[in-house]
């Protein structure tokens, strides 16, 4: 991982890592989730800005020096899902444990032709490790089926009056996945799904959300302060829902 990508990642954890908006840039003593705006820090705070990872929500101008202020889109909790997926890592490693098996016939024939005295030894020891690295790419194998078959499923009478709650269900789990505390506002949600359904409005999303909550497919909660976006709040006993959980 080069450095620049190593440092967008931890910014993008660290936004995620906390529900309120955060300082770009790191000033004196007080936090910012990039350390600079030169170097690798500075292209990898454009590189989130540019790709719409990061989105500014607010500026401050103190002197000649503009304060910007960031939240994490959901672009940026799919950036990083892609990045650090569980299921995506265990596949790299299989593919590495694979790799690694095919090449064991060759490094033994490059041995024996320079080392003819250790022949047996080495044979031993390779057939060892041949045998660890097929007991654990199984054990991997295991693990990705378990994994893939685990997938968020919705019940079928639901998801075919609901094709977008899939992908619903699927975004709170990468959401959750990549370390972000707490539930999802629905806003956010409603913004992570229009592009895979530019067709869903509002109230078929509202509609949807309470046909899950009572099917216990997802949850919804009130707010746990002020509501931003308050056309997007649901009323149920008196209390305004505003935030979603699998």
């Amino acid at each position: 991982m080069d450095k620049k990508l190593e440092i967008l990642l931890e910014a993008l954890r660290q936004a995620l890592a906390r529900s309120e908006e955060q300082r770009l840039y790191k000033s004196g003593k007080l936090d910012g989730l990039f350390a600079s705006r030169t170097g690798p820090a500075g292209e990898a705070a454009d590189a989130a800005l540019r790709d719409g990872l990061l989105q500014i929500v607010r500026s401050e101008t103190r002197g000649k020096v503009v304060i910007d202020w960031v939240r994490p889109t959901p672009a940026g909790v799919e950036y990083l899902h892609q990045h650090e997926s569980p299921v995506r890592t265990l596949h790299e490693l299989r593919q590495t444990l694979r790799t690694n098996q095919r090449a064991i016939p060759l490094w033994l024939e490059d041995l024996r032709a320079n080392l003819h005295m250790l022949e047996a030894t080495l044979a031993g020891s390779a057939a060892r490790w041949v045998e660890k690295l097929e007991d654990l790419t199984r054990r991997v194998d295991d693990t990705l089926r378990r994994l893939e078959a685990a997938s968020p499923l919705v019940p079928k009478e639901l998801l075919d009056g609901l094709p977008w709650s899939i992908d619903a269900v699927n975004y709170l789990d990468r959401r959750r996945n990549a370390g972000a505390p707490g539930a999802c506002p629905l806003p956010e949600l409603f913004a992570a799904l229009t592009a895979p359904h530019p067709t869903l409005t509002l109230t078929m999303f509202h509609l949807g959300l309470r046909r899950l909550h009572e099917r216990r497919v997802v949850a919804l909660h009130p707010a746990n302060g002020e509501i931003d976006q308050p056309e997007f709040a649901l009323l149920e006993a008196g209390k305004l829902l505003y935030l979603v959980s699998r």
